[in-house]
């Protein structure tokens, strides 16, 4: 079964190999340059926050264990976490948007390596507060970078079509290239060096501390609000308002919650789910194949992004596709037979299942970019961090509650609830295309318009 995991490897590596090379005019987007110094900038930046929290994401299950706590403790410091980021994410976003994006990512900096630092300690105290200060980080990871690009992007006057370039380069180094070779730089620290559990989180201090010298050092800053001088109960106010007025930021928000809430749950169930009876199954390899399959998403996000592809549009196909690609255990629960004994390689069922899991993670990389571009287009610029972090509240109640009850119901349950919140993500995004539909101005609006202006250039609707 080793030859499935490189067939399955290898084929993926081609694919993505493929389409990035045989790019044409039609799916790259000419830009100045300006904003490719601009972009790579970013790039630059988002790559490193990202190896700091990838090198991080196979170790923290594992350096708990070597600590001697329960199943149940480890449960509870990563409930702690997801805690944390609801309770104070809000707060976060909404001093982020009134005191400074850039000041904002600095503080993600120096917050995620204080939380690194703490896993030194072996006291439960100590490392329940890292896992507080990471949750804390997290809020600001997924709301700050993306807010201070999107108003510096603005405030450059640059094309916006070219946002969507940044984004799904973003997301296919970020998520995709870097997430590989954080994975291969932890199993050398950890397995090849023999520097112990505790080194990842070293070196993704390093990266952090690297990162926050570009961002002092090149980034200017950037607010939400700066003519207004609100308190962060006025800007709680007015994003709870944006959200409950604007039918299209309510739609994104519960959109976003239910597709990550599921993507979320995945991560914890992909395991059992691949090795029901203690099967052996090779994870870091398993992760690198998922990060490669996000990576062949990205890219095709790219494409249908330089063809102008209506994101509202495509998504619909994307949410139904991961919908059916987490049902696969449901399915080959009854249709293959389980296997008898203990221990082994993975079994024909578990290749199945990790074959719609890359299908899964495909769609992964296909959304975030995607959502990206639709929250730059939805939520407005004055309280975009406080409402994206008040996205994340519902988000992290349901990690929540799956965490603590991921033993109270059978596995193909909890995969069936992701694939029922993916499928009613697709509805939302149906009824947010029809009220984007709705708003475009029609054809002979288009035709009044050149009859009042008869010398107006061509327009497009």
């Amino acid at each position: 079964m080793e030859m499935f995991y490189m067939l399955v490897f290898g084929g993926l590596a081609a694919v993505v190999t493929a389409l990035e090379l045989s790019k044409n005019t039609k799916d790259r987007i000419t830009t100045s340059s300006a904003f490719s110094s601009f972009k790579n900038n970013y790039l630059l930046v988002y790559s490193l926050m990202m190896a700091g929290d990838w090198l991080q994401g196979p170790y923290v299950y594992y350096l708990y264990t070597t600590y001697g706590f329960t199943k149940g403790d480890i449960g509870h410091l990563f409930i702690a976490g997801f805690g944390s980021s609801m309770l104070f994410g809000t707060i976060v976003g909404s001093l982020a948007d009134k005191t400074g994006r850039k000041r904002a990512c600095v503080t993600y900096c120096i917050t995620y390596i204080l939380s690194c630092l703490t896993k030194h300690s072996p006291q439960y105290r100590i490392l329940m507060i890292g896992r507080i200060l990471g949750g804390i980080a997290t809020s600001l990871l997924f709301s700050a970078f993306e807010s201070w690009l999107v108003a510096e992007h603005n405030k450059r006057a640059f094309d916006q079509q070219w946002l969507s370039l940044t984004f799904s380069k973003a997301i296919f180094l970020g998520n995709g290239l870097v997430a590989i070779l954080a994975g291969l730089l932890g199993n050398l620290l950890v397995h090849t060096f023999e520097f112990g559990p505790v080194a990842p989180f070293d070196a993704a201090s390093c990266f952090l501390a690297i990162g926050m010298i570009v961002i002092i050092s090149s980034w200017p800053e950037n607010y939400g609000d700066p003519s207004e001088n609100k308190d962060l109960l006025t800007q709680f106010r007015g994003a709870a308002v944006a959200i409950a007025s604007d039918e299209k930021i309510a739609l994104l928000g519960a959109i976003q919650s239910l597709f990550e809430g599921s993507m979320y749950t995945f991560v914890f169930l992909w395991t059992p789910a691949l090795s029901p009876n203690d099967e052996e199954i090779p994870h870091g390899f398993i992760f690198a194949t998922f990060m490669l399959s996000s990576m062949l998403g990205s890219s095709f996000a790219s494409r249908l992004m330089a063809r102008s592809a209506k994101t509202e549009s495509y998504m619909q196909i994307v949410f139904t596709v991961s919908a059916a690609s987490l049902t696969l255990p449901i399915v080959t629960s009854f249709l293959v037979a389980p296997a008898g004994v203990k221990g082994g390689s993975i079994t024909f069922a578990g290749c199945i299942q990790l074959l719609g899991f890359c299908v899964f993670e495909s769609c992964v990389g296909i959304f975030w970019p995607s959502i990206m571009k639709m929250r730059s287009q939805y939520i407005p610029e004055e309280s975009r961090s406080t409402i994206m972090n008040f996205f994340r509240i519902p988000l992290n109640i349901f990690v929540c509650i799956v965490l603590y009850n991921v033993e109270a119901f059978p596995i193909t349950v909890m995969f069936g609830m992701c694939s029922l919140f993916l499928f009613l993500a697709s509805i939302l995004q149906r009824r947010l295309l029809v009220l984007a539909e709705s708003q475009r101005p029609k054809p002979q609006e288009w035709t009044a318009m050149k009859e009042r202006d008869p010398e107006a250039e061509p327009l497009n609707a």
